[in-house]
């Protein structure tokens, strides 16, 4: 049910006043995208570091988010140079990892997976494992620090664009025990199919670990097919380029249909997806007409800092374009805890105890 559907239940509460307390749950989001502006400058300073855009932290975050608004995903990919300039050190790993699970659940978020790519991190000497600890161990101490609100698991990534994915496949293996939940390949596109990294897709299923794949963000409905089909992708990040696989009457093609009745999720990101042309606006985005299909679709943040948001923006966004009310995002919620890479029995208890009774909380003071 929509709010729109429900005069009264509008009346009485606007979305931004039950938003902000309702529970979420957030698949993709970039570790190295979504710093504190104020933590950068401090980092540079401390590091040496003297290439920022700008060292006022509210300019800072302004760059960001206007070099983002570019329209094409190379040009958005380019901000990250200079959060991972000040990611390079064990100390800084750390206090970043704390700090994003605390403003994660400063937003509501009861469970995260946040994405990270190890290789990224070793200009300051630190090992593959040395950086992989620093972050798991700064996650942990991110949720005592929310008094145990939130539950944060970590997806190793592997860059398109280097041949080092096989060796963060097997880092991933190793530490899945210890807090890293997956593995995930990111990076430009174009020109970068994910099946030139088979063997890391390999040895990730012959160990019984979880995949997520970037696909079908700029590049079209083959990419998610390629990911899922050849790679065995159980999640696609992005994924809103499965419509090119929709007829305008709603007909699926082969591979929708694949997607939509092996509820494979998709990890849509509606506000960086305007910016890198995935979308043209939020009225316009395919998020709506794929719920309406039956996809298991999840709503996530993608990149907070670089995008300017977070997860209770894009529920406002939401909102907004679609009239959304507690009923749809619950439902995106729930669907993101069951997609989640975690034992059957903790998501259970994250739906049971957390999702389940915040939105019946939400829904009993909106009528």
């Amino acid at each position: 049910m929509h709010l729109s559907d429900n005069p009264a239940a509008a009346a009485s509460v606007t979305p931004a006043e039950w938003i902000r307390r309702a529970p979420k749950a957030v698949l993709h989001d970039h570790l190295d995208g979504g710093l504190r502006p104020a933590t950068i400058v401090e980092l540079a300073r401390a590091c040496g570091y003297t290439a920022l855009p700008a060292e006022d932290p509210a300019e800072l975050a302004r760059w960001f988010r206007d070099a983002a608004d570019s329209g094409s995903l190379e040009r958005y990919l380019e901000t990250f140079a200079h959060t991972c300039a000040v990611m390079q050190t064990r100390e800084a790993l750390h206090r970043i990892a704390a700090e994003c699970a605390e403003d994660l659940a400063a937003d509501g978020v009861v469970y995260a997976e946040v994405r990270y790519a190890p290789e990224q991190h070793l200009e300051g000497g630190l090992s593959l494992d040395e950086v992989v600890d620093a972050v798991n161990e700064g996650l942990r101490e991110g949720e005592r620090r929310t008094g145990g609100r939130i539950t944060v698991r970590a997806l190793l990534t592997g860059m398109r664009h280097t041949r080092r994915s096989l060796e963060i496949a097997e880092l991933t293996v190793a530490h899945r025990d210890r807090g890293v939940a997956g593995f995930d390949i990111a990076g430009g596109e174009i020109g970068n199919p994910p099946a030139e990294h088979l063997p890391a897709f390999q040895h990730l299923k012959r160990a019984n670990c979880h995949i997520t794949i970037h696909a079908g963000e700029a590049v079209g409905a083959e990419s998610v097919h390629e990911a899922v089909q050849v790679c065995g992708a159980e999640r696609v990040g992005h994924g809103v380029r499965i419509t090119d696989d929709i007829a305008a009457d709603g007909t699926l093609g082969h591979l929708a249909a694949y997607v939509r009745d092996n509820r494979i999720a998709l990890e849509v990101c509606p506000t960086s997806n305007l910016q890198t042309g995935a979308a043209v606006s939020y009225e316009k985005h395919p998020i709506d007409e794929l719920r309406r299909l039956g996809f298991t679709v999840t709503l996530n943040t993608d990149n907070r800092l670089v995008s300017g948001t977070a997860m209770s923006e894009e529920f406002q966004h939401m909102a907004e374009a679609f009239g959304y009310g507690p009923e749809v995002f619950e439902e995106f919620t729930v669907a993101a805890v069951k997609a989640a890479f975690l034992p059957l029995p903790e998501r259970r208890r994250i739906i049971d105890e957390l999702v389940r009774p915040g939105y019946a909380a939400i829904s009993s003071t909106s009528r």
